[in-house]
């Protein structure tokens, strides 16, 4: 019998919320080998990777290392067969703050990368993991209009430009160098183990605790959400069998208001809401809408998939018998 050697694949940002579950799912579904890149910042958490992949040295190996630092030192990291980057400083009030940390993550962090693999013996993809805030606010086309691949890049505030930057340097190492690449631009994903300061579980959290709960304007900004698992197995999917150079938007076509939201964490808990409109975010997008043919295509030769609803997590996540054990 023939032997196929198992794949390598090096995912940086791997104890962050969507890498850590992108390696569950490889882990669990494939005999490819992973090698997670994290440096580690306040929104890094071992704990996201269960106990059972860090424990198989065969197959799964952690690396403490920045991706603006040489990570092909290590030997392995350099003649893998994917590169899936899902390192990123990711919180639009904190780029409000200080933006130099983004800039250095997100733009000069993915060029460090390009660089050191564009000769990388056996690279299939790189993949660079972007956002749907690239594109930016969607509301003066009046709800009409959703964002197609090919739409132009107007992000709003330094997280979303530091993205998009990111994006561009990804598709100018393609003509230039060769680089073959793949970027997926995402809605609001949500599921275990996301970051406490992430909206659905800094709310429901504030809820909990009988707090008041504040809100941005008037609360009425749309956005479209999406369940982390899914996300994660579509972009495997992409990866192994799409086209390169190619982008993909992935979104459910599920949108809510922010208000819409709370009052699903609200109805789980059976609490009553303290609202607190307080002033808007600088620069703040009122709608995202992504237009998501181009993947549906490509999904309908995987069969059927089938979006799994925000407000049956919600309600399974935050009912008072969760949380009275653990508040996600």
């Amino acid at each position: 019998m023939i032997k196929i050697k198992p794949l390598t694949i090096v995912v940086t940002g791997g104890l962050g919320f969507i890498g850590s579950r992108f390696i569950k799912f490889v882990y669990e579904n494939t005999h490819h080998n992973i090698i997670n890149i994290d440096k580690r910042t306040y929104a890094a958490d071992t704990a996201r990777i269960p106990e059972d992949i860090r424990e198989d040295e065969s197959r799964y190996c952690y690396v403490k290392v920045d991706i603006c630092e040489d990570i092909t030192k290590y030997q392995e990291v350099y003649e893998a067969d994917y590169l899936v980057n899902f390192a990123a400083e990711s919180h639009v009030d904190n780029s409000i703050e200080d933006g130099e940390p983004f800039i250095t993550t997100n733009v000069m962090g993915v060029y460090n990368l390009l660089e050191l693999f564009k000769d990388a013996p056996n690279l299939r993809r790189f993949v660079q993991i972007s956002t749907d805030e690239v594109y930016g606010d969607m509301a003066d086309l009046r709800g009409t209009q959703y964002a197609t691949e090919s739409f132009p890049l107007k992000p709003s505030s330094y997280y979303s430009a530091s993205k998009a930057s990111a994006d561009l340097l990804v598709q100018s190492a393609a003509r230039t160098f060769g680089i073959p690449y793949l970027i997926t631009r995402t809605c609001n994903n949500y599921g275990p183990g996301q970051d406490p300061e992430k909206f659905l579980p800094k709310i429901a959290k504030c809820i909990q605790e009988g707090g008041t709960v504040p809100v941005y304007g008037d609360g009425e900004q749309v956005r479209e959400w999406m369940f982390v698992d899914e996300n994660v197995e579509i972009i495997h999917g992409l990866m192994t069998t799409a086209p390169q150079d190619n982008i993909y938007n992935i979104g459910t076509g599920y949108t809510y208001t922010n208000n819409e939201v709370v009052g699903m964490i609200s109805k789980a808990l059976n609490k009553e809401v303290k609202y607190e409109y307080v002033p808007d975010r600088l620069g703040h997008d009122r709608r995202y809408a992504l237009d998501c043919e181009k993947v549906s295509k490509k999904l309908f030769g995987w069969g059927t998939f089938i979006h799994r609803s925000l407000e049956d997590y919600i309600q399974n996540t935050y009912s008072p018998q969760m949380v009275q054990a653990h508040i996600p």
